[in-house]
């Protein structure tokens, strides 16, 4: 298949070309800039795309959009989280529709279209929850509808926190817990709904070619709480964990909005689709999935 992919140089993407590549698959990457190889040179927020970028193309991984977690959450820089979104799926899915052929169109979104919902148990059947990511995967999700209405299939990637040793959520606590420093976020009971990279990639590179369509939650089957995450982190680090982080300190240090959003809210998710549809996750559990990723 030949299959383009904006995004294409985060972490997710980067793992999904090599993937894709590996599979024998052509995938092309859009760029922002310095194009190399068969890159496509694109601006998402001018709604700017090549008049040729999806000549031959079967597929196209929209995975484009500001980090969620990369900066405070100012005023401009929520206003840049929606925004770098809305243009880069508009712009994508506006020039699927204009093909007229029925083009594949997996696009991005998250587990935190549900919002903070404690322990009730979700899926894709599931109601959209409430809060600024909420918001913005409504909005995110629906800007893609324009392909589908042309024929398009399009499948709505909604993302758990992606577990990988190059970085990402993982990446960022394992120096605290490497000294025996980390412990459980606020009350703990929080649900994380986690998966491996490898099984995420793994996912949509069969999303490319299933009978299926909608929102697909990108998960494991086996979501555990904030407190269970932890334990078995310093567990497989073979470091403590009785060292609680009280909910006020990621908001002093990241803004309570941030903190609150991929922290202390929650999203106990399981992915029906991807289980009805036969998908075999190399690494359901947690444990054995972070004694992989960590090589212990």
């Amino acid at each position: 298949m030949r299959i383009l992919i904006s995004g294409a140089t985060g972490l997710i993407g980067t793992a999904l070309t090599a993937r894709l590549t590996a599979d024998g698959h052509h995938p092309i990457r859009l760029v922002r800039a310095s194009p190399a190889g068969s890159d496509l040179l694109w601006d998402p927020a001018a709604g700017s795309l090549p008049g040729d970028a999806l000549d031959g193309v079967d597929a196209v991984v929209n995975l484009a959009g500001a980090g969620i977690g990369d900066h405070r959450w100012t005023r401009a820089y929520r206003a840049e989280i929606l925004a770098s979104r809305i243009a880069a799926t508009t712009t994508l899915a506006t020039a699927i529709a204009e093909t007229k052929r029925p083009i594949t169109f997996l696009s991005g979104s998250a587990v935190g279209a549900y919002g903070d919902r404690g322990d009730e148990v979700l899926t894709e059947r599931s109601a959209p929850g409430t809060g600024f990511l909420a918001d913005v995967c409504r909005q995110w999700e629906a800007a893609a509808t324009p392909a589908g209405r042309h024929g398009a299939r399009v499948v709505l990637l909604r993302t758990g926190i992606v577990l990988a040793s190059q970085g990402g959520a993982l990446g960022k606590q394992l120096p605290l817990f490497k000294v025996g420093l980390g412990g459980k976020i606020g009350s703990g009971r929080q649900w994380w709904s986690w998966i491996t990279i490898d099984d995420h990639v793994a996912a949509v590179a069969r999303l490319l070619g299933a009978d299926v369509d909608g929102p697909v939650n990108l998960t494991a089957p086996n979501p555990v709480t904030n407190a269970e995450f932890t334990t078995v982190l310093a567990r497989v680090l073979k470091r403590p964990s009785f060292l609680p982080i009280p909910a006020f300190g990621p908001k002093l240090v990241l803004g309570w909005q941030l903190a609150e959003a991929l922290l202390l809210d929650g999203q106990r998710v399981m992915p029906e689709v991807l289980a009805n549809d036969g998908f075999h996750w190399d690494q359901p559990e947690l444990a054995p999935a972070l004694r992989a990723i960590l090589g212990r």
